[in-house]
């Protein structure tokens, strides 16, 4: 990784810093375990903290957590699809040419067994730069092949979603109808 792009830290971001109604959208490490996928279009944190004292997102920016609960959990990457966004201080940030939608897909999926084999620590697991710009791709050379493989895979994503939701919904007329056929 680290001969096709830089890896670097992002900035600390604390708990007490997100405001619903901030000016700034940030992301923290935590988040990408609980609200994003391999694709970040829409950010669910603000903040009003000093923009100068962050560090803001690049379109097409990729961010892998530098801590977790496992070595597994560990190996989980994100594209920051938006500028502007600051990255919290746990967040490997990965800066390249390469398509990052393509790369974090890559991440996710054919990386995740070597990231967590170069993960250290057992409670509280952590993943450093130098580890990272060790990582070896295997990736397509031709940005226009990153692109559509980035966009089939983005394309199913967003399938899954609507069809998320239509179960939900179904689920939620099924649970209204039951409540109607045996009311308490």
């Amino acid at each position: 990784m680290g001969e096709i792009g830089k890896i670097s830290k992002g900035k600390g971001i604390s708990k007490s810093d997100i405001k619903p109604n901030g000016a700034l959208p940030c992301i923290r490490y935590g988040e990408l375990y609980t609200h994003y996928g391999e694709v970040i279009r829409d950010v669910v944190s603000f903040t009003d903290a000093n923009p100068g004292n962050l560090v803001l997102s690049e379109e097409n920016d990729v961010i892998i957590p530098a801590s977790g609960e496992t070595k597994e959990d560990i190996a989980t990457a994100s594209c920051v699809s938006v500028k502007g966004v600051a990255l919290g201080g746990d967040l490997n940030i990965f800066y390249s040419p390469m398509n990052g939608m393509f790369l974090a897909y890559y991440i996710r999926g054919n990386l995740k067994f070597e990231i967590s084999k170069v993960a250290q620590g057992n409670s509280v697991v952590h993943l450093y730069t130098t580890q990272l710009e060790k990582l070896k791709l295997a990736v397509p050379p031709y940005p226009k092949e990153q692109q559509k493989i980035a966009h089939c895979l983005s394309s199913l994503d967003e399938v899954i979603g609507l069809e998320s939701h239509k179960l939900d919904a179904l689920k939620n007329l099924k649970k209204g109808l039951m409540q109607q056929l045996f009311p308490q």
